[in-house]
């Protein structure tokens, strides 16, 4: 398969749950700018599904203000599960609804990647050696 590269057009909305918890909320910030740097990605924003801001839909009309044509709406989520299957594409079809012309989709949840699990193990040697 070719891979298809993120171009100026393209935006990424990094999504997680949210929380009340400020320090929580700003992971995804830290994340979107991770991502940023590795993927050369110009247009990513971070956003909560629920209990803080930015939310989705702030996300993806910041991505179109930018420039974006297509919006991917990426899941910070592990697990698929009523947020992923039911609560996130219909926020993302809301966001999109605003913007006729602009496609939104929405990413598959992370699931059990070998990279993550390298990702844990790293976590799990820094452990021990504390």
């Amino acid at each position: 398969m070719e891979d298809i590269a993120l171009n100026e057009t393209t935006g990424v909305v990094i999504v997680d749950h949210g929380s009340r918890r400020a320090e929580a909320n700003a992971m995804i910030e830290c994340f979107a700018a991770v991502f940023r740097r590795t993927t050369g990605a110009s247009i990513v924003e971070g956003a909560h599904m629920e209990l803080a801001k930015p939310s989705i839909e702030q996300a993806v009309d910041r991505c179109v203000a930018r420039g974006a044509t297509r919006v991917v709406v990426a899941l910070f989520f592990l697990s698929p599960g009523r947020h992923s299957r039911e609560d996130i594409p219909e926020l993302a079809r809301a966001a999109a609804a605003k913007h006729p012309g602009v496609t939104v989709q929405v990413t598959e949840p992370l699931g059990p990647d070998a990279r993550i699990a390298e990702v844990m193990f790293d976590r799990v040697r820094a452990a021990l050696e504390s």
